[in-house]
């Protein structure tokens, strides 16, 4: 954040302060929180091109003037919403546009239908975007669809919009998205129980990923769905109840958070949901810290793993730590990258927030789904 946009913030708030805040103020705080949330999280590589700053608000001047500084501010932020286009599919394959409804609400999404298997793909993965991003825009970066196609899998884009959250981040930081049954993890589930009918899939063959504050939604969904979910991956994200609102939010991304005080979610019975997670440990928007206690969670913070590999790819050594589940196989699998940002790694520079020099993000993680627990 720059110091001028900081300002912004600061003239804002004091502006905001009565204790009673009227139908515009509480808009206006809303919108205050999510651009904060946003700052935080917002990538650091690769680098965005310097732009103009925002002008600093002087004594005085209106509440519309600080708010059309800060819409102007955002609007310089990179990935900003309209700058992408539909990715390019094969023939034979579909690439539908399409809206969900469910008691819980409702979100529009992408559906990917790979030509190799247009009936019946062999799996559904949901992929959760990260803040200022669409799922066009992830599509391209993650180069998931390619993949997608090779292996004969469905993929399912769904879009937060700005009317859910200013800048299009995932609200894992809210309780209310935390649990089963409600909220934002609800409507999820729900259009993946929906797709789940439609093409004919069982829960084995269903799976989740996202990068950031999808990574974060990603996490929450594999705890608290394991019924629909079986596996997970987890890019650059943060564990379920490390933050209940936006400063924890933020304090959480910029020192890590221990999921302290998140309620055990009440499931029926399901075999543990296997996890793929990838941290870059030079990532300055979420500490590296918190891909530790996504481990923590998932398999006991006195874990060790069973496997360390560590190797290199056009020059980025990573380590790999295999962590075994109860009954021998590999429940969770880490990846540490070293002098890697908040970006997708191996993704494609056509999107946003991707880092080509790999390891390839999307292939692991799709290996690692497709392979028969022990």
């Amino acid at each position: 954040m720059t110091r001028s946009f900081a300002a912004a913030l600061r003239r804002a708030n004091r502006l905001m302060r009565p204790a009673k805040l009227g139908k515009t103020g509480r808009s206006i705080q809303k919108t205050m929180t999510g651009l904060m949330v946003k700052s935080a999280m917002a990538a650091l590589t690769p680098k965005p091109a310097k732009t103009p700053k925002a002008a600093v608000p002087k004594a005085g001047r209106s509440l519309g003037v600080v708010l059309k500084q800060l819409r102007a501010a955002q609007s310089l932020m990179p990935g900003a919403a309209g700058q992408t286009v539909a990715p390019r599919i094969p023939k034979g394959a579909q690439y539908l546009a399409r809206v969900h409804r469910s008691a819980a609400g409702s979100r529009s999404y992408k559906l990917y239908l790979p030509a190799s298997q247009p009936k019946r793909p062999k799996g559904l993965i949901l992929m959760l975007h990260g803040c200022n991003q669409t799922p066009d825009d992830f599509a391209i970066g993650t180069h998931m669809n390619a993949m997608a196609e090779k292996h004969g899998l469905a993929i399912a884009y769904p879009a937060q919009g700005r009317p859910d959250n200013p800048v299009s981040c995932w609200n894992w930081f809210k309780p209310g998205n935390q649990g089963r049954g409600a909220g934002e993890p609800a409507i999820l589930a729900s259009l993946t129980r929906k797709l789940m009918k439609d093409l004919g899939l069982s829960r084995d063959a269903v799976f989740v990923a996202g990068l950031s504050a999808g990574g974060a939604m990603a996490a929450i969904l594999a705890d608290v769905y394991p019924d629909v979910f079986s596996a997970a991956g987890i890019h650059s994200g943060l564990a379920r109840g490390a933050a209940r609102d936006a400063r924890s939010a933020v304090a959480a991304m910029r020192r890590g958070g221990a999921p302290e005080g998140a309620a055990p979610p009440v499931i029926p019975r399901a075999r543990p949901v296997r996890r793929i997670v990838f941290q870059g440990d030079a990532d300055s928007t979420v500490h590296p810290s918190n891909a530790a206690m996504i481990v923590a969670a998932a398999v006991g913070p006195d874990a060790t793993p069973g496997k360390i590999s560590k190797r290199s790819v056009r020059g980025r050594g990573y380590a790999r730590r295999d962590f075994a589940g109860p009954d021998g196989g590999v429940l969770l699998e880490l990846w540490m990258l070293e002098g890697a940002g908040h970006a997708w790694s191996g993704g494609r520079a056509a999107g946003s927030y991707t880092d080509s020099k790999g390891p390839d993000a999307t292939a692991q993680m799709i290996r690692f789904f497709l392979q028969k627990p022990a």
